[in-house]
């Protein structure tokens, strides 16, 4: 059996690097150098030429066996030359390498190797011959030309390179070919001929990095007269087609720079406005952003704010390009072109319109699919902050007129409408002094599609031009299409009570309450009780009450009834002191109407409104009663038992000490002596300030007795 630590792996003492580092180069090596002798491969030795000259034939006859059995494989071939070329024997070696070349010409690397066994050789003129060939036969190759063009700059035959690129230049290689031949004549500072290539460059490949570097050349070389006028053949070369100018941003932006740099700033401003002149928005994002930032160093506020605007636009018209429908965006966009706008008629400036307007007829013309109100909740507010703007900022009534209609005739009213739109173009109208007309748009919406909000908006029309005939009137025809609106029948109520005629109010409330069908009665009952107390109309006020009671038995009716028994009216009857409290015969109603109210809801299994009522009796026995009164109400308050319910509404179940009365005297005797004596046990313990024992618990077991 083995021990725990034995399966455990040793622990390293000492984690620091070793003094000396041991490479696989050294353990390749010393395994070579400790080989055993009877592995080792036996070293040959020459002792004299015969013995060479045997060695060279082995040697001779194994490569020709090679070659002869894989004839396609050019390693082989290279290998066979190379040893040839490392015994001195080039003649032969060049006799291998063109057998190889019969076999496959097109062999970079045997041609290479061919070259590079004649530069070792130092047969330079066999060396250039074999280049020659070589291009000659491979002239897409671009390695040989290197190769070529650095073997006769070495010999210093700076004639002969030039010879070499110009036959080069005559398959119009790719752009690092044409750099080589410039460096080079560079670097031999002939800097026309460099010029003059740039421009057999550009004629061959007149791309905007080739232009651009050109002009940078010539700047270089302290030529401006002449960068300058590469920027401009560039320029006219790609001409004013929107398509050409944005592959010519990089000239436009190089040359701008190169302005800036040479400290002609004006000149670059106009280079950069040019351009973006040029250029639709959604394609000049780079451009833009290069003289934003040049106008940051260079320019006054007013040309950074402008340049800042331009962007804007840009980043805009991308993202409605994405999506047309974003109207938030074009609200954004919107937004901005009316703030510059203003910006330039506060400055003095010509304020043109035409922007302003361009983007709200681009707006509005990206009309919402379908017929769902959804999709054009954000679509209608459009064509009212057009309207808007044509009426404050330029003050064009008749184009403002325009847009309203417009947009009323493009909105589907049979399936939908929108009031707002409606009203706000009457209130255009009353603005302009032509009532008519703001009452003849008005009458047509409420014709072609009645609306609460058309009403509504008629109506406080019609009050802020004090028509009183005509809001009565409006009313009439607003309940007529919506008899069950509570608020419609309390608003016009209302209206007859301003004006006094309360016998016209009562007249409403009546035909409101004898409808069918409303959509909120408590708040019409309410509203016209309302008004017969402030009318200090007391009987007319309890006979509400009761007709109300006969409709629904809730228990906030009752406690309402009751309270207004002892509340003051709002009539004649008020005129007296304030501060005197209710009369007794008051209080006796209210009681009285408590009583009734508590036996309605005992009767209909009513507990948890009874509960209410009783908590809303009480506190209207503290404030009115007397203590016996107070102590009666007490009496009769439930308290909560857990068990199940039977009514709709969670919570505790409520037990009321006359539902166990009624149902066994002798168990409802027993629990109130239970209650007195716990309540005389917590008496005691309070005047004696100590906690009440464990035997006051509210438990039938510990209860006294009849017999106690």
């Amino acid at each position: 059996m083995s021990r725990p630590n034995e399966s455990r792996a040793p622990r390293v003492k000492n984690r620091a690097a070793a003094a000396i580092q041991i490479t696989a180069e050294q353990l390749l090596r010393e395994a070579q150098e400790r080989q055993e002798a009877a592995f080792r491969a036996p070293k040959q030795r020459v002792e004299d030429f015969e013995e060479l000259h045997e060695y060279r034939g082995r040697k001779r006859k194994e490569f020709e066996d090679r070659v002869r059995r894989t004839r396609g494989s050019i390693k082989e071939w290279t290998q066979y030359a190379s040893w040839e070329a490392s015994q001195g024997e080039y003649d032969r070696s060049r006799s291998v390498y063109e057998r190889a070349l019969d076999v496959d010409p097109r062999d970079v690397k045997l041609w290479l190797s061919y070259t590079e066994m004649e530069l070792k050789s130092r047969n330079v003129q066999h060396a250039r011959n074999l280049f020659d060939r070589a291009v000659t036969l491979l002239p897409r190759i671009d390695q040989l030309w290197y190769k070529f063009v650095y073997l006769e700059e070495l010999l210093q035959n700076v004639p002969g390179a030039r010879q070499i690129f110009e036959r080069w230049m005559k398959w119009e290689p790719d752009d690092k070919a044409w750099q080589a031949y410039i460096k080079m004549e560079v670097r031999y500072h002939e800097l026309d001929r460099a010029s003059a290539i740039y421009e057999r460059w550009v004629g061959v490949r007149p791309e905007p990095r080739v232009w651009c570097k050109w002009a940078k050349f010539e700047e270089e070389r302290a030529n401006l007269d002449k960068a300058r006028e590469v920027f401009q053949t560039a320029l006219e070369y790609f001409g004013d087609d929107e398509e050409q100018v944005e592959k010519a941003q990089a000239v436009f932006a190089a040359f701008a720079r190169m302005e800036t740099r040479l400290k002609e700033y004006e000149r670059a401003r106009v280079i950069y406005k040019f351009a973006l002149s040029r250029l639709s928005r959604a394609k000049s994002a780079s451009l833009y952003a290069a003289y934003t930032k040049f106008e940051k160093q260079f320019g006054t506020r007013s040309d950074v704010e402008s340049n800042v605007l331009g962007k804007r636009r840009i980043q805009y018209e991308e993202e409605i390009t994405h999506d047309p429908r974003s109207y938030d965006t074009w609200f954004d966009y919107a937004r901005l072109e009316e703030d510059a706008y203003r910006t330039d008629r506060e400055q003095g400036e010509d304020a043109d319109p035409s922007r302003v307007r361009e983007v709200y007829e681009r707006a509005v013309a990206q009309v919402p699919p379908g017929t769902e109100k959804r999709h054009w909740r954000r679509y209608i507010f459009l064509w009212l902050n057009y309207a808007l703007f044509e009426e404050i900022e330029t003050q064009d009534m008749s184009r403002a007129r325009q847009i309203y209609k417009t947009a009323i005739g493009l909105v589907p009213h049979k399936q939908f409408t929108f009031a707002k739109l409606w009203i706000l173009f009457a209130r255009f109208e009353i603005r302009q002094l032509d009532l008519p007309a703001a009452r003849k748009t008005l009458g047509a919406a409420i014709g072609l599609c009645p609306k609460e909000a058309l009403f509504k908006g008629y109506i406080q029309l019609e009050l802020e031009l004090r028509e009183f005939d005509r809001v009565r009137k409006l009313y009439e025809k607003y309940l007529e299409y919506d008899p069950t609106n509570c608020s419609a029948w309390i608003k016009f109520a209302e209206l007859e009570t301003t004006l006094g005629d309360l016998d016209r109010a009562r007249a409403i409330f009546e035909l409101a309450t004898s409808q069918p069908a409303l959509d909120m009665p408590e708040l019409l009952w309410k509203a016209y009780i309302d008004l017969e107390f402030e009318d200090g109309q007391r009987v007319r006020a309890r006979t509400l009450y009761e007709r109300l009671l006969q409709k629904t038995g809730h228990e906030n009716v009752w406690i309402a009834y009751a309270l207004f028994e002892v509340a003051k009216l709002g009539g004649d009857e008020d005129d007296e002191d304030d501060e005197t409290e209710p009369d007794l015969g008051s209080a006796e109603l209210a009681r009285n109407v408590f009583e009734k109210g508590y036996k309605d809801l005992k009767a209909r299994g009513i507990k948890k409104g009874r509960a209410r009522l009783l908590e809303a009796w009480k506190d209207f026995e503290v404030e009115h009663g007397t203590s016996d009164d107070v102590a009666k109400v007490q009496a009769m308050m439930p308290y909560p038992a857990n068990r199940p319910h039977t009514e709709d509404d969670s919570g505790w179940d409520y037990i009321f000490p006359d539902d166990e009365r009624d149902a066994n005297p002798t168990s409802f005797k027993f629990l109130q002596m239970a209650h007195a004596w716990k309540l005389a046990q917590a008496k005691a313990a309070a005047s004696h300030g100590s906690e009440p024992s464990a035997g006051g618990d509210n438990s039938p077991d510990e209860a006294p007795s009849d017999e106690d």
